[in-house]
């Protein structure tokens, strides 16, 4: 069976991520969590005590930076394990910060791209299926209501077993798509040839059934 590349974009908390695994088991294929980079920068921003507006000092902490992802979901940078360390929530809006800046981008879209190579791949972020992978053969734009998206990150945290605001998650989420949506540089946005899904009112088999029956359309 043919071995395709599937992008998945859309605003904050719209639980691409989640999808993206369970795609990726059923497919077994590679999946490429690019938030979690992102993620992953601006945990050394906050590590290091830079100004999440200090592009110079941001776009040097990059020079000697290494991300491991592997197959089990843990995630490696500079050799220490930042799987849980990175879900914070003030790492996740320092993601969008840093995401503002074009050495931060060039850095991971390249690192992204060479991930991909070859196809099997499913990645997952703001602007995979525009920028990152313009060439993906199936590309899907995953969407939910706001109050639907910060109810599933409230969920989250508190398995997590992380302190959890419902209306603090909201208005994080309402100014995260601000900043995502309105950043000069790969903004979050439609590509023209992706498939929209409204996962407000759906299951997480609902979804991923329907996702999977594009994937058989493309193969």
């Amino acid at each position: 069976m043919k071995r395709i590349s599937i992008a998945i974009d859309g605003p904050a908390a719209a639980g691409k991520s989640t999808i993206a695994k369970l795609v990726a088991k059923n497919l077994n294929y590679t999946y490429i969590d690019t938030g979690a980079m992102y993620r992953c920068v601006a945990y050394a921003t906050l590590v290091n005590q830079i100004d999440f507006d200090d592009e110079k000092a941001i776009s040097k902490l990059i020079d000697d930076m290494k991300i491991k992802m592997n197959p089990d979901g843990t995630i490696f940078l500079n050799n220490q394990d930042v799987t849980s360390l990175i879900r914070d929530n003030e790492v996740s809006k320092g993601a969008s910060l840093v995401s503002r800046y074009q050495a931060v981008r060039d850095f991971l879209v390249n690192m992204q791209r060479e991930m991909a190579q070859g196809g099997g791949v499913i990645l997952d972020g703001r602007d995979i299926g525009t920028v990152v992978l313009k060439d993906a053969e199936l590309k899907i734009y995953q969407i939910a209501s706001i109050d639907c998206r910060a109810l599933r990150r409230y969920k989250d945290n508190l398995d997590r077993g992380l302190e959890a605001n419902l209306e603090e998650i909201k208005s994080e989420i309402a100014a995260r798509d601000e900043q995502d949506m309105n950043r000069e540089i790969s903004p979050l946005k439609k590509a023209d040839d992706a498939v929209e899904i409204d996962t407000s009112d759906m299951t997480l088999n609902e979804v991923v059934s329907h996702i999977m029956a594009l994937v058989m359309d493309k193969v």
